[in-house]
């Protein structure tokens, strides 16, 4: 496989001798978490061998949010921007906080990272006290299907990665706080026909489920995927199920069902854990 370009990767629970805390402690310096996160190419392991989780003190990480909830859909070509927000508590107040996510069994095999644009920058997230112990701070992450979404393996779970420092250089890492789900952008369509058509005679429905390609920067088909073909009719705002088939070995769809009233057909596709659902827009069926 080709690799396209080295990117910074994170490598979870980084050796924090690295770090130096009491050194910086001693010299009166602010200890910079994004000194945790090497770089690293994505076509080889994260070469860190620490523990999962570090901490001195009593910094605590505890809430991160990725994406407001939402899953992170990538299609081919365009960048994928969305916050993570970390939510951090210290008796004597939280410095700086974020996240980032990483790909694989484990941090020593690794095989992608998503990590902030602000990593270089001393204060990495932007941080906002909600009381004198307590500060959430976001960070922006980009997938980008050209980068660091460069192969079709990367869908699916991916682990955050999150780490706080508080005012008094106390600090936690968690290098799997929790995870996220990363998905190729789907597309659905459907043409009905003919149009219009008499009562009781057959109407054939035609679709195709394609998903992005990170490694041809493409769409292609979705095979052998159960999709719902669904009516509504005219003065109606609910679909009802047809029936079920799945995709041919190219993404097609086609069916057949006899017209009674006019209405819209639509294809659904409930979705998968690597790939999000996506709905077909109506196609409208005049029965005379």
């Amino acid at each position: 496989m080709r690799i396209r370009a080295t990117v910074a990767a994170v490598t979870g629970a980084l050796a924090l001798s690295a770090l130096a805390v009491p050194a910086a402690q001693a010299d009166d310096h602010t200890p910079n978490l994004a000194s945790l996160v090497p770089s690293t190419s994505k076509a080889t392991p994260f070469t860190a061998a620490a523990p999962a989780d570090e901490s001195l003190g009593d910094t605590k990480v505890t809430a991160v949010t990725v994406n407001a909830g939402k899953n992170i859909v990538v299609g081919t070509t365009v960048k994928k921007s969305f916050t993570v927000s970390v939510t951090a508590t210290d008796p004597e107040g939280v410095r700086d906080a974020f996240a980032m996510l990483w790909h694989g069994p484990d941090t020593d095999n690794a095989d992608g990272a998503i990590v902030p644009e602000t990593l270089d920058d001393t204060q990495v997230g932007k941080c906002t006290d909600s009381r004198a112990t307590t500060a959430t701070c976001k960070v922006t992450l980009i997938a980008d299907p050209k980068d660091n979404i460069y192969r079709n393996l990367l869908a699916g779970t991916w682990k955050v990665w999150a780490a706080a420092v508080g005012n008094d250089d106390d600090y936690v890492i968690r290098e799997a706080y929790k995870t996220a789900k990363v998905q190729r952008a789907s597309k659905l369509t459907v043409n009905a026909s003919p149009e219009p058509v008499k009562k009781g005679k057959t109407i054939t429905v035609t679709g195709k489920l394609s998903r992005a390609n990170w490694e041809t920067h493409k769409y292609a088909g979705y095979t052998g995927q159960p999709v719902k073909l669904q009516f509504r009719k005219k003065n109606s705002n609910t679909y009802t199920t047809v029936k079920t088939i799945k995709s041919n070995s190219t993404g097609q769809l086609k069916t057949t069902v006899k017209a009674s009233v006019d209405g819209y057909f639509r294809y659904s596709f409930a979705g998968t854990s690597t790939t999000p659902a996506v709905n077909a827009t109506g196609d409208f069926v005049d029965v005379k």
